[in-house]
């Protein structure tokens, strides 16, 4: 499931995928690499569109918390897992 939030993401920025894994980017990061991002609002939409793409796809319900520009990308990643398991628990 990691792997197609990552992938899913990664196509709606329009950077591959190693460049959400390698060195742990920060969400600041992928703002200034992304084409498709030109303020923290895209970003958000982003991953609100990845979100939805979980739910259509997989049937899974997740809500992200905000996060400041400066937390890395494994963090937000793992944040998108624990909601994951949370919405199988439930």
């Amino acid at each position: 499931m990691r792997e197609y939030i990552y992938k899913t993401f990664a196509d709606k920025i329009d950077l591959p995928v190693e460049a959400l894994t390698e060195g742990d980017p920060t969400l600041a990061d992928l703002l200034q690499r992304s084409p498709k991002l030109n303020n923290s609002v895209d970003l958000m939409e982003a991953f609100a569109r990845t979100a939805n793409a979980l739910k259509r796809d997989h049937g899974l319900r997740v809500r992200l918390p905000a996060f400041p520009l400066d937390t890395p990308c494994s963090r937000v990643f793992d944040a998108f897992m624990a909601e994951i398991a949370a919405a199988g628990a439930r």
